[in-house]
């Protein structure tokens, strides 16, 4: 029996929402194509009915890892204003959690290496989820200059993501909490 236009679409999102979390844990080379469909609970065979091939399926979920993280962030600082929403994104994606949960955390901290060797169609998908979470920190920034603002909201990202990066990397745990509780005291001089 065939299957509805609906029910491809719902099988084919199931793909991508467990490739975002398998790659985000587990790394993509280090994620295979049948484990994915294997976990999605169908064949390997099945994989080329929903896509041309494993680049595809990586910029597929990068972006929809991204699309959540930024729906996580805007709900931490939803209802605060300037600075108080800046912390709260701050606090929410520097933290202890966001370590310990690559699964369900940003792609760009999580995959990030291996995202700069990717297809550009992976790297488009991940340079526009940074342009997103730059956009959203700026707003809540509070400079008046969109530009100061712009160039903050780069480098307290670029400082995120780093001091997730470097806090999942080091072994020493008062050491990798050192490193989330500097970088969170850092960007609140901002």
């Amino acid at each position: 029996m065939k299957k509805s236009k609906v029910e491809t679409a719902e099988t084919r999102q199931r793909i991508v929402e467990v490739a975002a979390r398998e790659f985000r844990a587990n790394g993509i080379q280090a994620t295979g194509v049948a484990d994915l469909m294997s976990e999605a609970g169908l064949s390997h065979g099945g994989f080329y009915r929903h896509f041309d091939s494993k680049d595809q399926l990586v910029a597929e979920a990068c972006e929809a890892g991204l699309n959540t993280m930024i729906g996580e962030l805007e709900e931490a600082a939803n209802g605060s204003e300037g600075k108080d929403g800046f912390r709260a994104i701050v606090e929410a994606y520097v933290s202890s959690t966001h370590r310990d949960e690559p699964e369900h955390g940003c792609p760009l901290a999580g995959l990030g290496s291996e995202l700069a060797r990717a297809d550009e169609q992976a790297r488009t998908a991940a340079s526009r989820g940074f342009d997103e979470l730059v956009e959203l920190l700026a707003k809540r920034i509070g400079r008046r200059q969109r530009e100061a603002a712009r160039s903050e909201a780069v480098f307290a990202l670029s400082a995120m993501i780093g001091a997730i990066t470097m806090s999942r990397i080091i072994t020493d745990p008062d050491a990798s909490l050192s490193i989330l509780q500097d970088v969170r005291r850092h960007l609140e001089a901002i």
